[in-house]
């Protein structure tokens, strides 16, 4: 089950292409974090994003156009499930109705000060979820 869409917008700049004149590859990666960060501080309680970070654990990406100087991009992410510290991320990035890439992504909550991995409490996983307390929105894991 997963939480609804989040959408981020976002400008390509100069410093975003590459000797090619597109988006160098690797600024995708850059997106989907800047993504997910911002759909984790818009909906997680203030002391949760005080107290917490976030360390990407993997992404598996499907470039499918490139982008370019001056597109208006959309980065759309759906938080697709919770495991522990794990978080499991989908998004899609989009100039309009060209899909630019496909990311799906593994993150790990930490805690701020040990840095040691941390789970997503219950009430805070229901705030992205949106669930009734009786629904699972993540897995034991």
């Amino acid at each position: 089950m997963s939480a609804k869409p989040f959408s981020f917008p976002i400008k390509v700049i100069p410093s975003d292409i590459d000797f090619m004149g597109h988006v160098n590859n690797a600024r995708y990666l850059n997106w989907v974090q800047d993504t997910v960060l911002a759909h984790w501080q818009k909906l997680a309680p203030a002391e949760e994003v005080a107290s917490k970070a976030w360390v990407a654990l993997k992404h598996e990406i499907t470039y499918r156009k490139p982008a370019f100087l001056d597109d208006e991009v959309i980065a759309e992410t759906v938080l697709e499930k919770i495991a522990g510290a794990r978080s499991f991320y989908n998004t899609v990035i989009r100039r309009g109705e060209d899909v630019l890439a496909e990311v799906k992504s593994m993150w790990c909550c930490i805690d701020a000060e040990s840095l040691r991995p941390a789970r997503i409490s219950r009430d805070v996983a229901e705030t992205f979820f949106g669930l009734p307390r009786k629904q699972e929105p993540f897995a034991d894991e």
